[in-house]
């Protein structure tokens, strides 16, 4: 149960984020639009960080402390979303959402393409 609610959660915080993302491309701005990219950056931190590795193997634990470092340049790209057009360093939020996001994809792949070696040797090695 509660890995289902961690899984809801995170997929609540990733869909806030991109569509907060979105919508400077269409000329929407306001405060809220950054409250809520925090909120979902800070939501996707806190499911990263209290879900656990379910087996034993080290890489497979490598690639779930990598999707915290994702979730970091979440935060870090929130933090300059705050902050946008205020100063020159700020206007870079979208380069750190572009990399918590190839972060997010290759350990996706990678757990996955990991299971299913497992699974195949019939082991945790």
């Amino acid at each position: 149960m509660r890995e289902k609610i961690l899984n809801i959660l995170l997929m609540v915080g990733l869909l806030i984020i991109t569509a907060m993302a979105l919508l400077p491309l269409l000329n929407i701005d306001g405060s809220w639009m950054r409250w809520l990219f925090a909120a979902g950056a800070l939501m996707v931190l806190v499911v990263r960080v209290m879900e656990c590795s379910p087996v034993d193997n080290l890489r497979i634990n490598r690639l779930h402390r990598i999707n915290i470092i994702s979730a970091l340049l979440f935060c870090a790209s929130a933090v300059m979303f705050w902050y946008k057009g205020e100063t020159e360093w700020s206007t870079n939020w979208v380069a750190f959402l572009m990399a918590g996001a190839a972060l997010l994809m290759y350990v996706s792949f990678a757990i996955d393409h990991e299971q299913r070696r497992i699974a195949r040797k019939g082991g945790n090695k």
